[in-house]
């Protein structure tokens, strides 16, 4: 079973309250080989909420207690986030994921790049909370922006 980032599924769950749709992914969760899921929603968190960068390093860093998910008000949102990702990652235990592609970009989800914590539109390479965790754990996550090349190259 493959685990999909809500939101691409055409779900309205990202923090202003919009999806981030990709057919490909749409397509998989209506022929029923795929599940949605949204961390942030499993931490806890509302739709719509302030929008949250990682602050002080990547994924990685907030769950060794090295860096802190912000929202732009600077509230410290990190245990939820955290929370979140454990949520994440027991769905894909129970379910036995073999893919799990989330939102890139996202505190959460970024699998490749997140935004630097400056609120200010840059990048920079690194996990969100979520995908750190879950490739910590040994699962395959990719991005929305790699989907395309495994269909290519895969049976799903």
């Amino acid at each position: 079973m493959i685990l999909v980032s809500s939101c691409l599924a055409g779900m309205k769950v990202r923090y202003n309250g919009t999806d981030s749709l990709d057919v490909h992914i749409q397509k998989l969760v209506e022929e029923k080989k795929a599940m949605t899921i949204c961390p942030e929603l499993l931490g806890g968190f509302m739709t719509p909420r302030p929008p949250a960068e990682i602050v002080g390093g990547t994924g990685e860093d907030v769950l060794n207690g090295k860096a802190k998910v912000v929202e732009s008000s600077d509230n410290d949102v990190s245990e939820m986030y955290i929370k979140g990702a454990y949520e994440a990652l027991n769905i894909a235990k129970e379910i036995n994921a073999t893919l799990i592609v989330l939102k890139e970009n996202s505190p959460s989800c970024g699998s490749a790049a997140i935004y630097n914590g400056s609120f200010e539109n840059r990048k920079i390479a690194g996990n969100g909370v979520t995908s750190a965790l879950l490739k910590k754990e040994g699962f395959k996550v990719i991005s929305e922006e790699q989907i395309s090349e495994i269909f290519l190259h895969e049976d799903m």
